[in-house]
């Protein structure tokens, strides 16, 4: 029996948490939790679904230069959504890249304006 049972949360870091919320909340509709502890930094955590994803601002020790184009090349994060159409809409309506993935399945990845990798799903 596995001693891990679960992911509570993911963190990300980024240069701007207002820059970074544009995105995570404007684009992706993702609500800011106010449990987040007085750190000595700048940050949100986010909600996601029974989960969260953490932005820490502090500084990125890896390069964001020649990451590969396509992010499921790279690190990432996997979410879940109900419509990869309606994501789809709100990306393109931002000019925002994106490349569909190239398994075949319902998916496609991005980037958050620090260059993490994001991955969505379509769920079945």
């Amino acid at each position: 029996m596995s001693l891990v049972r679960d992911i509570h949360h993911v963190s990300l870091i980024v240069s701007d948490t207002a820059k970074a919320l544009g995105f995570y909340q404007g684009v992706l509709g993702l609500k800011i939790l106010s449990e987040r502890p007085a750190l000595p930094f700048p940050g949100a955590w986010l909600g996601v679904g029974a989960r969260q994803i953490h932005l820490l601002e502090l500084p990125n020790p890896d390069p964001v230069a020649g990451r590969p184009a396509h992010g499921g090349r790279d690190r990432h994060v996997a979410l879940l959504v109900s419509s990869l159409n309606a994501l789809i809409a709100r990306l393109d309506a931002d000019g925002l890249p994106y490349t569909l993935s190239r398994s075949g399945r319902r998916a496609l990845f991005c980037r958050d304006p620090d260059g993490n990798a994001l991955e969505f799903i379509e769920e079945a």
